[in-house]
Order: structure tokens, then C-alpha cells, then sequence
């Protein structure tokens, strides 16, 4: 079997589906399984090696408050030339970004691969599709005409596929426990007597750092051995900045962007880590990433971060979302109880357990084979049924027809 791992997502910045096709990719390289990552180029100067086919362009866009990803590929030659060379038995999509991905749907090359597509967003937060959505049900219809299964992180990015009546299921991100562990040593120069409280993440809107920040005033002047560490960029960072200096606030440190495996030394130097999303998750990989570095997470309770602790120990650590005194009453908790964060920390390092690459795999790979049966199932429709189902598909867009012009035009 050979795979491909197509990423719709520049790897030239940090973020959780990166994290997550390169934590497939080791285990599935690790098993012997031939594999191959494909995303789209953001520069000229990118390279990756061998392994990751640089294909179409990524143009950065806003969406549902973050940053994302445009991508086209320009040279539809480029797309067959690909996928005729390397021959993949499995076209495993993550995230779905138009045109491009229609693109490669569409090719020729792959009229015989098992495409299977990982949703890692959590659309219910985009007020667009919110406002159009007929463009949600246009998505299920591509994804029924030429994908074979749907993977959701959680069960609320599911329901984006209410009307997909092909394979679905629900496998969570993994987490690698060989780079994510307490064992790597900690940074030295936030290595004192201080308690470090770490954030991880873009610095936009979801992310919610401004409300940290408030939660830091308020701590701060309690507490004269704290120290907040900052990692990341982005388009809030200068607001953030200017924030910390006006309110006069000490030990606020902003460190920049930090590759993979920079992270894990923060991870190991911080006493709490934070995440003040306000909505937008779907999952929470930093949060699974800190509890797999054996610290206790404190964090807003939106809808992703709440059911990946639903019921667990760290859902006591969850405050409603922008209400940053809350927020501080959460992390004052832990500030003031050492032991409570050994307990906490010692609990998310056992969860993290149960998210290991090598159990998400399987869940992987047995739900390929689902797919694939299906798949055959499904070829050896009799000719009228499947002219039957595409009288339907094409009833049902002539109902969206009026939706569509109202976007275009």
C-alpha cells in the first residue's frame, strides 16, 4: 500500500494539522508503509526533502478568525504528472481547501484510489457558511461524489457531514509520546524559583492571548513570582505587546514562533499551561501536547477543548469563554497548590497514554479498510441505480442554484 497525506495547509508555519500529518506520517513509516506527504508551496525557498511533493501555491487567508489556507494549483499539468508517477493506492485529504482539492479530485490519475478525507475544523464557528448554508450541503455532495470515507478529530466536526452517507467516523488527533514527554530537558533560562505559565498558539482572534493577558493583570498583583511565556506570531501579536507594556506588566515574555521540537523544551519548563480559545477548536492538540509533557492545562471551555475533557479530571480547569476573571480564578487554583499540579500533571501524562500515533494508526488503517469495501460495494451498482442517484444529486442542485448566484453575484 502506498499512501499519500495531503495537507492543504502551508508547512512553512506551525499548527495542529501539521503536527498531526507529520505524527502519521512517522508511525505509518515506521510500520513500512510507503508514504508521502503533498502541500503547497507559500515560497520559492522551501524544501523538505523527498518525501514532501511540493504541489499547487498557498495564498494566506482569513477564516472563522484565524489564519488559513488558499491553495491552486496553476499548472494542471503538474497535478497528473504527480499522481501518474508515484501511483497511490490511498489520497488521504486533510482539511479541504478549494479550488485545489476539487483539482485533485477530478484528475484522471486517481480514477482508481481510496479517498479518504481527515476534517479537522470546526466549521459551525464561520459566520460565512453560516449565512450560506447551502455551500455546507454542496460540500457533503462533492464529498459524496468522489470520497470514500470522512474522518472527523471529534464528533461536532461530524456534523458537518449530517447529509454524507458514506463511511464516517470519529478518530481524535494523536500525539507523539517519544517527542512528547518530561524527559527532555526543560529550558534553562525560565528555569528559577518563578511559576511559568505557558501559552502556545497563533497570536489572533480564537486564540484569545488578550484575555490571558487580563487574567495575568489580575494575578500578577497577587502573586510576585509569576512569569508568562509567549509562543507564537501572528496579526494580534503588536496588540498583545502594547497591552503588556501600557498595564505595566512584568515577566511577560514573547519568545516568537519556535519549530516542532523547540516546543517540547517550553512544554517541560512551564508550571501551567494556558489556552484562552474562544472558539474555533475542534480538538485541542497544544492541550493534549502539554498533557503528554506531564503538566496541568487550564484553558476556555469552547466547544472543542469541552469535549476533549468531557467528564475527566481537567474539566474542572475550563472557564466560560472571554470571561478572563474566571480564567484567573482557574489558574489561582494551581498557583497556589503545587501538589494539586503535580496530581494534574501526573493525571494528563496517563490520558496522553491513550492518544499514542501507534493506537490513532490503527484506527486509521482499519477505517482504509472499511472504505475500501465499501468502495466495491458500491462499483458493482447496477447501471439504473446509479443513473437513479444522479437524477437525484441534480434535482437537489437546481434547489441550490439560487443560494449560489445570491454568492457570485
Amino acid at each position: 500500500m502506498k499512501v499519500a497525506l495531503i495537507s492543504f495547509h502551508t508547512f512553512s508555519q506551525p499548527g495542529g494539522v501539521k503536527r498531526h500529518v507529520l505524527g502519521l506520517y512517522k508511525e505509518f513509516k515506521r510500520r513500512g508503509i510507503k508514504t508521502k506527504i503533498i502541500v503547497p508551496r507559500r515560497n520559492w525557498r522551501e524544501n523538505y526533502g523527498q518525501n514532501v511533493i511540493l504541489l499547487g501555491t498557498s495564498f494566506p487567508i482569513n477564516f472563522v478568525g484565524s489564519r488559513s489556507d488558499l491553495d491552486v494549483n496553476f499548472n494542471p499539468l503538474a497535478v497528473e504528472r504527480i499522481f501518474k508517477k508515484e501511483k497511490f493506492d490511498v489520497l488521504h485529504f486533510h482539511n479541504f481547501s478549494v479550488p485545489s482539492a476539487l483539482q485533485i479530485l477530478t484528475s484522471p490519475s486517481i480514477s482508481n484510489t481510496l479517498n479518504v478525507l481527515t476534517l479537522h475544523s470546526n466549521l459551525r464557528g464561520s459566520k460565512f457558511l453560516e449565512k450560506f448554508p447551502s455551500l455546507i450541503y454542496l460540500f457533503n455532495k462533492i464529498c459524496q461524489w468522489k470520497v470514500d470515507g470522512v474522518i472527523g478529530v471529534a464528533s461536532l466536526v461530524l456534523e458537518t457531514f449530517k447529509n454524507y452517507k458514506g463511511p464516517k467516523i470519529l478518530i481524535p488527533n494523536g500525539v507523539d509520546l517519544e517527542e512528547f514527554n518530561p524527559k527532555v530537558p526543560p529550558l534553562k533560562k525560565f528555569s528559577n524559583d518563578k511559576i511559568n505559565i505557558l501559552f502556545v498558539g497563533r497570536i489572533e482572534e480564537k486564540k484569545g492571548l488578550i484575555y490571558l493577558l487580563n487574567a495575568y493583570k489580575i494575578l500578577e498583583k497577587k502573586f510576585k513570582n509569576l512569569r508568562l511565556i509567549i509562543i507564537g506570531e501572528g496579526d494580534l501579536k503588536k496588540e498583545c505587546q502594547d497591552y503588556a507594556r501600557e498595564n505595566n506588566l512584568k515577566e511577560v515574555h514573547f519568545e516568537g514562533k519556535k519549530v516542532e521540537r523547540e516546543l517540547v523544551s517550553y512544554y517541560n519548563n512551564c508550571d501551567i499551561f494556558c489556552s484562552p480559545a474562544i472558539f474555533g477548536e475542534s480538538f485541542g492538540i497544544v492541550l493534549l501536547e502539554a498533557m503528554a509533557c506531564g503538566k496541568p492545562v487550564v484553558a476556555f471551555a469552547n466547544e472543542g477543548y469541552k469535549e476533549f475533557l468531557k467528564g475527566k479530571r481537567g474539566e474542572r480547569f475550563l472557564a466560560k469563554p472571554r470571561d478572563f476573571q474566571e480564567l484567573a480564578q482557574k489558574l489561582e487554583i494551581l498557583i497556589k497548590n503545587p501538589q494539586l499540579r503535580k496530581e494534574m500533571g501526573e493525571w494528563g501524562q496517563k490520558e496522553a497514554q491513550k492518544y499514542s500515533w501507534s493506537k490513532i494508526a490503527d484506527q486509521i488503517l482499519d477505517f482504509y479498510q472499511i472504505c475500501q469495501k465499501e468502495k466495491r460495494k458500491k462499483e458493482s451498482l447496477p447501471l439504473e441505480k446509479i443513473l437513479d442517484k444522479v437524477g437525484q444529486a441534480l434535482n437537489k442542485y437546481k434547489l441550490l442554484r439560487s443560494d449560489i448566484n445570491k454568492i457570485i453575484f
